[in-house]
């Protein structure tokens, strides 16, 4: 094992690595999955988070585990959540501007609806490792851990288990699968930007949770959970920024030029001040 990082475990479709420090990732990405993972390096997707102790759920369920909804049947929680997006469809009416496209599957109002703080059960990824990690340290946490994390997802090992499975009822009965929703549509420039797309999984069951049940005692590389310090906050962001990662290329919107800015005023004056040292 490399002294730039090392593997903590790997158990059940899982692995995870912990790095040295943020500068290793470039390194760790080549060799662990582009070269490692023969025929699957280019299949992952990447998502950022900036806690170590946070799941890979959706907004809907931590809305339904803040109103303590998740222990009703699988069932109910899918008629709860079409409940949900029907009063977002009407709530829409007349908002969506002039002449607004058709949007004929509920996955592309969910979506929308993502775009906009819906509550949805979808999980947003990136097919960039680097806007990933942008993702996990853009904030400056008030409550930190000591790493924050980048998971990748093998979109190929998922979709290989997909087919194992009968062909079963769709998600709104209850279905097995992990979803991949990659949707057509104008209305949300910033997945263009970031080369996005969206989970599905079952109502209540974190995407780690579905790899370790699907993958029982797989040696596989279906989810890795890559733990990077925290305290590389800084030079991580300002790698990044040197790399146009940032919120200014990501979300091409006044969101993005606003956030940018403030970034910049963060990381700006420790650069002057370092400067004059």
């Amino acid at each position: 094992m490399s002294e730039q990082w090392q593997q903590i475990s790997a158990l059940d479709g899982i692995v995870c690595f912990r790095l040295r420090t943020w500068t290793d990732f470039f390194d760790f990405v080549e060799a662990e999955v582009f070269e490692a993972q023969s025929g699957f390096g280019n299949s992952y997707l990447w998502r950022g988070q900036r806690r170590s102790d946070w799941k890979l759920t959706t907004s809907l369920d931590r809305l339904y585990a803040q109103l303590n909804l998740l222990k009703a049947p699988p069932s109910a929680l899918e008629q709860m959540s079409l409940k949900h997006l029907e009063s977002f469809k009407y709530a829409s009416r007349g908002r969506r501007g002039v002449n607004p496209a058709l949007l004929p599957e509920d996955e592309l109002w969910w979506a929308l609806g993502q775009h906009f703080g819906l509550a949805t059960p979808l999980l947003d990824w990136t097919s960039s490792p680097f806007a990933a990690a942008y993702f996990a340290f853009e904030d400056l946490a008030s409550d930190p851990t000591e790493y924050r994390i980048v998971f990748g997802l093998n979109k190929a090992l998922v979709d290989q288990k997909n087919k194992e499975f009968d062909e079963g009822p769709s998600f709104e009965a209850g279905s097995p699968f992990v979803e991949f929703v990659e949707p057509l549509t104008d209305e949300n420039a910033r997945l263009v930007s970031q080369g996005g797309c969206f989970t599905r999984a079952p109502i209540g069951t974190p995407i780690e949770d579905w790899v370790s049940g699907a993958f029982k005692n797989s040696t596989d590389a279906t989810l890795l959970r890559i733990e990077i310090p925290d305290a590389d906050r800084i030079a991580c962001l300002r790698t990044l920024n040197r790399m146009n990662i940032n919120h200014l290329s990501l979300f091409p919107d006044l969101t993005g030029a606003s956030r940018y800015t403030n970034l910049k005023f963060e990381l700006e004056p420790l650069i002057d001040q370092r400067a004059n040292d």
